[in-house]
């Protein structure tokens, strides 16, 4: 690529916690331009003091009009360079076993992890294909935060496994469209990270009471997953992992393409990739001790 990180403008959106702000401090700490999309702006006052090259403005990828105000801000910013990356990275857990998680509940699921970001990426195309204009192609970068529930789904965990299938198809199909404009596209899929998103998700099923219909029927799933999801994040790897990837999938000549994140995430790739299903399935529920 024929320009500096610091010439570079990268949007990162759901900077307020775990990858997003992990994301946005390392990138701003070597040299890119940070645009950190928040919810709040306090959220954002928060940390964008902490690098001179960082800073927020507010964004709720489900909202129409809050991504028309940031597509102005972010082409004010940017000016003639355009933009240089996308981070997709704001998402949500909705848990919960299929019967029970309102169809209310799928939709909010969907907006923020699929078309939200959906909506982002269609809104800020034309300034990517600015600034690969301006610097040569492949200059231009899209980087979607999906995750290994993508591929491995496991009880009460429908929803969320569902919108992170949906979002690597959706990077496979612009990673192939995108790529004669000189803007390549990496999935990233990360295992156990330390994020707030699996705190919020476990209080959820958590707070499923034991008497109600839910209960009842799925008690053993829920509370067994609970359990090993505690368990994971005991053990799990920091933000700042999948933070040093973004930054190489921005930098490197041929970024990856499509890529886990954490040994755990690997492991269960290849066994699920070596085993028949129902040999799969019956691992996983051994591991998850459902009885």
């Amino acid at each position: 690529m024929n320009t500096t990180e610091t010439s570079r403008h990268v949007l990162v959106t759901g900077s307020s916690t775990g990858i997003g702000r992990a994301c946005a401090i390392h990138l701003a700490q070597t040299g890119f331009s940070v645009i950190a999309g928040v919810r709040r702006p306090s959220d954002g006052q928060q940390f964008q003091a902490l690098c001179k090259n960082l800073r927020s403005i507010q964004l709720d990828i489900t909202l129409g009009a809050s991504i028309a105000a940031a597509v102005n801000q972010i082409a004010e910013i940017t000016g003639e360079s355009g933009l240089a990356a996308i981070v997709n990275n704001a998402g949500i857990g909705v848990h919960g076993p299929v019967e029970f998680v309102s169809v209310e509940d799928w939709r909010r699921q969907f907006e923020v992890n699929v078309f939200g970001q959906v909506a982002v990426t269609q809104a800020l195309l034309p300034m990517l294909r600015r600034h690969v204009a301006a610097q040569g192609h492949g200059s231009g970068r899209i980087v979607f935060i999906g995750s290994i529930a993508g591929r491995v789904t496991i009880p009460t965990l429908g929803p969320y496994s569902a919108s992170k299938c949906a979002i690597a198809a959706v990077a496979a199909a612009l990673r192939l469209e995108l790529r004669d404009q000189g803007i390549f596209v990496s999935l990233l899929e990360p295992g156990a990270i330390q994020s707030e998103i699996w705190r919020k998700g476990d209080e959820t099923a958590a707070a499923i009471p034991p008497d109600s219909a839910a209960g009842q029927l799925y008690g053993r799933q829920i509370d067994a997953v609970v359990r090993t999801s505690r368990k994971s994040a005991a053990s799990a790897i920091g933000a700042d992992r999948v933070a040093r990837l973004v930054h190489r999938c921005l930098t490197a000549r041929r970024p990856p393409i499509h890529k886990t994140v954490g040994r755990d995430a690997m492991s269960a790739v290849i066994v699920k990739w070596l085993l028949p299903e129902k040999w799969f399935d019956k691992i996983l529920r051994e591991a998850l001790k459902i009885r």
